[in-house]
Parts: C-alpha cells; sequence; structure tokens
C-alpha cells in the first residue's frame, strides 16, 4: 500500500554518502524532511533534479527543512554523485529497494525506478507527494510552495 498524504512517513535507517546511519524519525520536532526518491546517479534526469534541489538548498534550510535524497545506490556511488556535483545534502542508499517499497514508489513502464518527492513535516507526517518521471525540475518548485504552508 503506497503511502498517503496524511500518513507518518515510514521511519529508516540508511548509510549515506559517507557510510553514516541516518534515520529520518531524528528530524522529528526539529525539522521538516524533503525525501526524493530517484531512480540513479549520474543519470541526465537525476543529476538535473539533484543539481535543482542543490541550488535551492539554503532556500530549504530557511524554509526549516532537510533534503535527502534516495536511490538504491551505494554509499560509494553516493558519494562519488556529491562530489562530482557539490551536492551539500544528505543522499542515502536504499540497496535493495526496501524502503522505496515501503513508500509505495512506483515504476515507471514497469522498469525504471520512479521519481517521486515526499514533503514531511516535523511531526513526520507526509504533507505533500509529487510524482513526476520526466520533469525532473518541478519537483523543488512542488517541494517549496507546500514548505511555506507549513
Amino acid at each position: 500500500m503506497a503511502v498517503q498524504v496524511g500518513d507518518l512517513a515510514p521511519d529508516f535507517t540508511l548509510l549515506n554518502q559517507t557510510g553514516a546511519p541516518i534515520t529520518l524519525s531524528s528530524f522529528r520536532d526539529q525539522k521538516a524532511v524533503v525525501l526524493y526518491f530517484y531512480p540513479k546517479d549520474d543519470t541526465p534526469g537525476c543529476t538535473v533534479e539533484s543539481c535543482s534541489f542543490r541550488d535551492s538548498y539554503t532556500d530549504f534550510q530557511a524554509a526549516g527543512a532537510e533534503v535527502i535524497g534516495i536511490s538504491s545506490d551505494s554509499p560509494a556511488s553516493h558519494q562519488t554523485f556529491a562530489s562530482k556535483h557539490n551536492l551539500p545534502f544528505t543522499l542515502v542508499s536504499d540497496e535493495g529497494g526496501k524502503v522505496r517499497r515501503a513508500y509505495g514508489v512506483p515504476t515507471t513502464l514497469g522498469l525504471l525506478p520512479g521519481r517521486v518527492t515526499y514533503v514531511i513535516d516535523t511531526s513526520g507526517r507526509v504533507r505533500h507527494i509529487f510524482n513526476s518521471q520526466f520533469n525532473p525540475n518541478a519537483h523543488v518548485a512542488e517541494a517549496m510552495t507546500v514548505l511555506k504552508t507549513l
């Protein structure tokens, strides 16, 4: 069953690009979280999306939110991707896709891992879901619009 707006976001602990564990619930009562699932490090659409989040990262911080990117790539792949594109936020490794399945992130054409962004408020509730495989730039604008209402 896919996560819906109003649901408590499924918690997880995954390794980030430096190999450190990141737990979603550790942000509760502190920051909102913009959690974006993307298909693969260093592919054209994912690079555009991640660089868009990078370019707006200070705006997200000013809005009281943390950005976390998530894909099935390894921590080492995330480290290379983050370094290459100067990504200032956390990328976590969902090797095996367990968290992707817990959120119910759909595939595109039954093959490509989906591109979905969740805005999670400080109480851990999902406040917005944006699903667009082919418009990676729109994820940043959608998330920022919702954060301004929290």
